[in-house]
Order: structure tokens, then sequence, then C-alpha cells
């Protein structure tokens, strides 16, 4: 079977259209040295930007609906265009037949998480930015919406206007069975929703002086003479560099041959409203079910007026989703009819052997697998190889580097820990579930993932102590499932 008809059964096992610019979850960054290279003022003036369009509303759906839909960006509103068209840097109008071609420093394809973030950094440091995304902001996103202190540690501004709930407590169960608490009282999730969070990010890049542009689809990604060619809504911008955070279905990756992922997974989430059962039981904590989705996990996320219902696994649980997802909700004396919003959506994870940057081009977030095989979570890894991005793009303008290739190693390297580890515990806890369970929520181990979750540690590498010795029975588990993460040690 090709991969076009694997991916296209996929989609309708689970009935969703994967939206193609997927991205690819309080306060200012600190951490570590690798977050924390010395930007690098590139000295230009940031463009002028048009008003922000309007936000459209979108549709609730049922249960057994599509995913969430973008508005056709032939259907949006014209962008507004800067005056002066005439002098030599200015962008041609939609309406003008103006065969000016824009040059910018950096066009960023995806105004997700990763692409947003990327397109902020690169524009405080006073690049010329296009950001481009084919929606129409505000649009939402399937997601469990939950941002770890370790990926807010990350962002150079504050989360705060978009958060709804912050968990300082999770509740564990194995296959529905008994509850185990833990949590040390400090933040370790912060919950919003990609409505909110995506659009906020955006308008932080478009404030540092990003030219950010939605309801633009871009059609065509092609290598030019020192730069990247892209053509979006008929007109045709250049660019030194280029970044795809267009998603697992985007064409950044496609175009440039880049990327490549060894597995995809499937999740299914719905919300329900807290009118319609005791939301109060659910604030400030989440709810991780264990043993009861292969490949994967059932999660209750809580928000400001509802809690996030989900069930994610390997691929080939598409088509019992739905059927996962209704025992979640009786588990939890619940009915999946009152869910809203009920969306499916693939989770694309990387190969170790991808190529994520070639010439002057690279993939960050989504785009490039970058998700958390054991949790799901791409936000993390969205806003590390975000700002990775945006420092290699800064020494290829500054003429320190020819090519965006050092980011690939990078990147690559900074995972490597992580990325074993989780792919190896993803393994190990469909092989082993009650023997993992019991290790994982042991108040030591679970003590050394806070840490982890948290960033006062870069991965269970750094960890050190009296969780070391279930760890390492952890890792015999490991070895025992086949030990599938050990390609990422070397990649």
């Amino acid at each position: 079977m090709s991969r076009r008809n694997e991916e296209r059964q996929i989609v309708e096992a689970v009935r969703v259209d994967a939206p193609d610019d997927r991205a690819e979850d309080l306060h200012a960054g600190r951490g570590h040295d690798d977050q924390q290279r010395t930007h690098t003022t590139l000295g230009r003036e940031p463009p002028k930007r048009c008003e922000e369009d309007g936000p459209r509303r979108g549709t609730k759906e049922e249960l057994a609906a599509q995913a969430h839909g973008h508005v056709d960006p032939e259907d949006s509103e014209e962008e507004c265009d800067d005056e002066g068209a005439e002098e030599p840097g200015a962008r041609s109008h939609h309406d003008r037949q103006n065969t000016r071609v824009r040059r910018y420093d950096a066009i960023v394809v995806g105004a997700g998480p990763a692409g947003s973030t990327a397109a902020y950094r690169l524009a405080a440091a006073g690049a010329d930015v296009l950001l481009l995304d084919r929606a129409k902001f505000p649009r939402d996103k399937p997601c469990g919406g939950g941002v770890t202190e370790r990926a807010a540690r990350l962002l150079p501004f504050r989360l705060d206007p978009v958060v709804e709930d912050v968990a300082t407590q999770v509740d564990l169960r194995l296959r529905y069975g008994r509850t185990i608490e833990r949590g040390a009282g400090a933040p370790l999730v912060y919950l919003t929703q990609r409505k909110r969070l995506d659009h906020y990010l955006a308008q932080q890049a478009q404030a540092a002086g990003a030219d950010f542009r939605d309801g633009v689809r871009v059609t065509k990604i092609e290598n030019i003479d020192k730069g990247v060619g892209v053509t979006a809504n008929g007109e045709r911008y250049d660019a030194e560099a280029l970044i795809g955070a267009d998603g697992i279905n985007g064409l950044s990756a496609r175009a440039l041959q880049l990327g490549g992922n060894r597995e995809v997974g499937v999740a299914l989430e719905g919300n329900l409203a807290y009118s319609r059962f005791d939301g109060e039981l659910y604030r400030g904590k989440l709810v991780l079910e264990f043993g009861v989705v292969p490949g994967g996990y059932a999660w209750v996320f809580p928000k400001g007026d509802h809690a996030n219902f989900g069930v994610g696994g390997w691929a080939s649980e598409g088509p019992g989703l739905r059927d996962h997802l209704r025992r979640l909700c009786e588990a939890h004396d619940v009915s999946a009819d009152d869910l809203e919003d009920v969306r499916g959506y693939r989770l694309p994870l990387r190969s170790a052997g991808s190529t994520l940057a070639r010439g002057r081009a690279l993939l960050i977030g989504d785009a490039a697998g970058l998700i958390d095989p054991v949790s799901g979570d791409g936000m993390f890894e969205g806003f590390l190889s975000s700002q990775y991005a945006a420092e290699a793009t800064r020494d290829l303008l500054g003429g320190r580097a020819q090519t965006l290739e050092p980011y690939g190693p990078r990147l690559a390297g900074r995972l490597a820990t992580h990325l074993w580890a989780s792919w190896g515990a993803k393994v190990a806890l469909d092989r082993f579930p009650r023997t993992m369970f019991r290790l994982a929520s042991n108040r030591v181990v679970w003590g050394a993932v806070e840490r982890i979750v948290r960033g006062d540690v870069a991965d269970v590498g750094g960890v050190h102590g009296f969780a070391r010795p279930p760890l390492k029975a952890i890792k015999l588990l490991v070895r025992a499932a086949g030990d599938p993460g050990r390609a990422y040690r070397g990649a």
C-alpha cells in the first residue's frame, strides 16, 4: 500500500480532514544555556504592517463530524496593503499587475506556535520577515491545549493573557482503576485553547515587526539563486531563507524534500461545558488514563468554561477512537453525546534519520515531525525548534554561515536523549503496562518527571539521586520492548 493511500485510510477512519498548517500548550524564558544565545541585531527597520483582519466565527460539529475546516482564502477579504507600492521594497497589491517581486530576509510558512515564535524572534532582531498562513485568524485547531512549564520557559514573552487554567496536580490511572494523585503544588502545565494561543502568538510576531498575512494559500515553494521563492495567492515573494512551519500536511516539506515521519499517531478530542458536569472536580489538574488506548492514553484537561476530553494512540487505532472516547466519557460519568467540537487529527513522529534543513530552507514544529512520542505534545519541541531556526537564520543573514544546515544536527542532538527515552516508554507501556505504570507513578520517579516537565533538567540524563534505581528498572523494560528509540541517540 502506498504512503498516500495509507494516510488517506487513516484520515477516513478517524473522519478527519487534517488542516494543512497544523503546528505544529507564564512567564518570560529563563533556563538552560542553549536557550540564552545572544540575539544579534540585524540593524534593519521592521516593515509597516496592515491592520489585522477581523475574526470569523467557527461552527460546532457533532461527534461523527469531520475536523474543523479552515476558511477558504479565496472567500476571505482581501488584505490591505502598504502605501508607496512603487518604492523599491514595496510589495505589489493583489489587484495590480505589478511584476515586482518583494524580497524579504526570511519567509515563515505557517503561523502556528512554532512559526509565529520563529517570526517573532527574527523580527525582534531586526530581520524583514513575512509570516504566511492559509487560515483567517483567529482560527481553531484540534489540540489538548497544554503548554508545559519547560515549553513556556522557552518563550521570550508571557502567556498570561491566554492561559485559562494552571495544572499543579496530575491524576494518574491505569485502565480506569484507582486514582493516584501526584503534584508538588508548582505549575506544571498551562491550559489554553489553540484559537486563542495561536492568534496571540501571531500578534506578538506582528507587533515585533513581522509582515503577517493570514488567509493566504501558499501554492509553490522553490529554491532560487541565493534564496527561496514562494508563490502565495498568485503573488511571488523571494527571501534569503525559508522556515517551513505548515504542519504535517503542509507544502514545505514536500516541495523541499525535507522531513519524513517514522510513524503517524492519531487522536480524537471534544469539549464539554462545565454546565453539563461538575467541572470544579477537574480545575487545576490533569487527568491521564493509561492502558486504555494502544500506543497512547486518554486525558481530561481543564479550560476556562469547559474541559477537553481526548484519546490518542497508534495510527491503527483510528477506526476505534470514537469508541475509546465514549469509554473515557463513561468512566467520568459524562455523556459523549454532549461533547462539542469533536475533531480528529494526526500526529507526526519524526524519523531519526530525517533531514530537517537543506541549503537555505528548514522545517520546524509539526512540519518537522517534532512530536513527543509518549505524550503527543509538540509545544516544547515547536518552541525549541523555532528558537534554533531563528538563530540559524540570523547566522545566515549575518554572514556567519552559508546555509541553514547546522540547524538540523543541533536540534537532533538536543532532543536525542529525550526521544530515546520517550520512544522506549511509549512501547514499554504497551507491552508491560502494569509494571511501567507502577514504576512511573512512584513518587520518586514522578518527582523526576515533574522536574523534566518544569524544565529544571533537560531530560532523563540529568536525573540523579534516588530516582536512578527505578529509572534503571524502566530502562530494562525498554530494552525488553526492543529499545525503539535507540536510533535517535546517534541521530
